[in-house]
């Protein structure tokens, strides 16, 4: 009997994705997201609650009865309180198997949003339900995001040893819908993208893709962030496992040539 999945962050870039995977492996699906909508609401037999994971209200009605949890959401701030609401709906429920998003370089980044991540996974491990959290690189839609803004600027800032391992939203998907249905494995092998770029050989092939110029102006990250990104540590740890579609490949979809 295929279980019965609750999807926080559903309606999502990742949510979008994973949902209709594990809906054609015949699970019975329930999404919950901050909008308005009818107890019940249903739409390509999935079904839509509502409930606020930053005060916990509603979260425990959408919990109830469901076999697995996916958790997807998150943000900027707040990550932690978000994750102990969701694991206090949970906690002595018939939920078997929690599954949580996190972000790689968590545990190494001295970044706010990064400690609320380490602080979430940390309340996920310690709650005593059984989990599985996966820790992914950036997605290739936030570089994309990112580089579109700093090709907007007249000069481009091109910060000194910042790398990053763009992966494929899709890929991420099809890895937790693995994951989700199958056993808890706590925290698995990161998931980056094929291949190690420069954020200044980022911005250059979406100019390139773009037909725009610009001069580029060498900036130095500060601080203690700055040393943790020139060593490499927001980047996948030994025995990683590795997403197929490269950055060259997205850009060469969503900006066809001539666009």
């Amino acid at each position: 009997m295929a279980p019965s999945i609750m999807i926080t962050g559903g309606t999502g870039n990742l949510g979008r994705r994973v949902t209709p995977l594990l809906h054609a492996a015949g699970c019975d699906l329930r999404v919950l997201s901050r909008g308005r909508r009818e107890p019940g609401d249903t739409a390509g037999g999935i079904e839509y609650l509502t409930g606020d994971l930053t005060t916990g209200e509603g979260v425990a009605a959408a919990v109830d009865g469901a076999d697995i949890v996916l958790h997807l959401a998150g943000g900027a701030k707040g990550d932690d309180v978000v994750a102990r609401n969701l694991v206090r709906a949970v906690s002595g429920t018939g939920v078997r198997h929690l599954v949580f998003i996190s972000v790689i370089g968590a545990d190494r980044v001295p970044l706010a949003w990064l400690r609320t991540k380490l602080a979430a996974e940390q309340e996920i491990a310690g709650s005593g339900i059984p989990f599985t959290t996966l820790r992914a690189a950036q997605f290739h839609d936030l570089l994309l995001m990112v580089v579109e803004k700093m090709a907007k600027l007249p000069v481009l800032p091109v910060p000194g040893g910042l790398r990053f391992e763009p992966v494929d939203a899709g890929d991420v998907a099809r890895r937790l819908a693995d994951l989700t249905l199958g056993e808890p494995a706590g925290l698995v092998p990161d998931l980056a993208g094929p291949r190690v770029y420069g954020l200044g050989d980022l911005a250059g092939s979406y100019l390139d893709a773009r037909g725009k110029r610009r001069m580029r102006l060498p900036v130095r990250i500060p601080g203690k962030p700055g040393r943790a990104y020139r060593a490499g540590r927001n980047l996948a740890q030994d025995g990683a496992d590795r997403g197929k579609r490269t950055w060259e490949e997205f850009l060469a979809e969503r900006l066809p040539e001539g666009s």
